[in-house]
């Protein structure tokens, strides 16, 4: 076993967010799922295929239906479980990790907006019982990673809906069991005004219209697709995509994102670890020329594990209020966290590189931390940090921070 993956052994755990006293079966299944994924990470980013391994393995665990309701058949986890299991994830293999959180955001989705729907209650329940994978569709053309506008619209016809849709991206599209996909709300409607709709595998096709060959991420087989779908009007979810953003669809991925970029922070400063306790130990407790950085990315992951959890804590904070997340300050701060956390756990893994020196820039080594470093160098991208900047300029202007550390 590498070093990477001596995490998963340790008595800490320190890639979890969950509090001392609470349940531990989540972290004792995810890191049993970790090791699968850790074994085959290598071998998911030379082929960029999907991590079938540890997807076989949370389905064996039950750990893709978590978040659902108890009621509906799942186990009712809260987003900090979620984001633990993320995290653990994370520092095995980044592809595993982002590929889970995406999954887990589209099911929030569906459980806090699904309006007592019986098509969409009845599609949770399978989604429980049979442990599917739901994956997302949310850009397309030439919007790049402007999800709050689409140019495909839905079309009814009496109780049959069709879509069609020109996807520059459907993360893992080709091994999920759904699609859960923005739309237009009709031909009329503006760009703006777009509904959420779930397809199961069966009613669609997919034509593939781009590859995916990029510097990391590989195993998450972000392709783009010519999407054609039909179902029932019912597959429409009531709520207007605007609120399920604000109050779900952002917050959730902004959370699990960062959870996951975490983990990959965390499994690299491991490595690190390792490098520098191996090296003093062979040079008679003289310390390498590049330790030093183990403390700045020490430094780098607690402020990152910090900013997660506090993260967790302003949304569960807000999220006990009625549109409590949807207030101006809830939504600058988890905005603020995705930008945050993704330059954070770069500037970790950078540090945990530099502290290896060349046995962690080359790929024959066990202390290799260049698939790491690829693949974090994804998280300011991911959605643009420009982007989401850009966008709280207002916002910015508009509130006060808090004048008390305790508020």
């Amino acid at each position: 076993m590498s070093a990477a993956v001596s995490i998963f052994s340790r008595t800490d755990r320190r890639a979890r967010f969950s509090e001392p006293g609470e349940d531990r079966t989540y972290i004792l299944r995810a890191e049993a799922i970790a090791k699968i994924a850790a074994e085959n990470a290598a071998d998911v980013d030379a082929q960029s295929r999907f991590p079938a391994e540890a997807f076989a393995a949370l389905r064996d665990q039950k750990l893709l239906g978590m978040l659902i309701p108890t009621e509906l058949g799942g186990e009712g986890a809260r987003a900090a479980d979620v984001a633990d299991v993320c995290a653990i994830l994370g520092a095995a293999c980044a592809s595993t990790a982002m590929i889970f959180a995406m999954h887990q955001v589209k099911l929030a989705c569906l459980i806090r907006h699904h309006r007592n729907n019986p098509w969409q209650l009845e599609f949770l329940r399978r989604a429980a019982d049979k442990q599917l994978l739901l994956a997302s569709s949310t850009t397309e053309g030439m919007n790049g990673g402007n999800i709050r506008s689409s140019e495909a619209a839905i079309q009814l016809e009496g109780p049959k809906v069709r879509l069609t849709r020109d996807a520059s991206c459907i993360s893992y599209g080709a091994e999920a069991d759904a699609i859960v996909t923005t739309a237009r709300r009709g031909d009329s409607a503006a760009n703006s005004d777009q509904v959420l709709v779930v397809f199961e595998k069966e009613t669609y096709t997919l034509e593939r219209t781009k590859s995916w060959d990029t510097l990391g991420m590989r195993g998450t087989c972000s392709v783009g697709y010519l999407l054609r779908a039909e179902g029932v009007a019912d597959q429409v979810m009531a709520e207007p995509y605007d609120r399920i953003h604000t109050q779900t669809m952002a917050p959730y991925a902004h959370l699990f994102w960062s959870s996951a970029w975490c983990g990959v922070a965390t499994g690299a400063f491991a490595t690190a670890r390792a490098f520098v306790r191996n090296a003093s130990r062979h040079s008679g407790g003289k310390m390498p020329p590049g330790a030093n950085n183990l403390t700045k990315a020490r430094v780098s992951l607690e402020t990152l594990r910090a900013a997660v959890q506090a993260g967790l804590a302003n949304f569960e904070r807000n999220a006990r209020e009625p549109g409590g997340l949807t207030a101006m300050d809830a939504q600058l701060a988890l905005n603020f966290l995705k930008v945050e956390a993704s330059e954070l756990a770069v500037q970790t893994v950078t540090h945990a590189m530099r502290a290896c020196g060349l046995s962690g820039y080359r790929n024959d080594t066990e202390y290799s931390l260049g698939r790491s470093l690829r693949d974090i160098l994804s998280a300011p991208i991911m959605i643009h940090n420009d982007r989401i900047l850009a966008s709280a300029e207002a916002s910015v202007l508009m509130s006060a921070p808090p004048s008390a550390l305790s508020r």
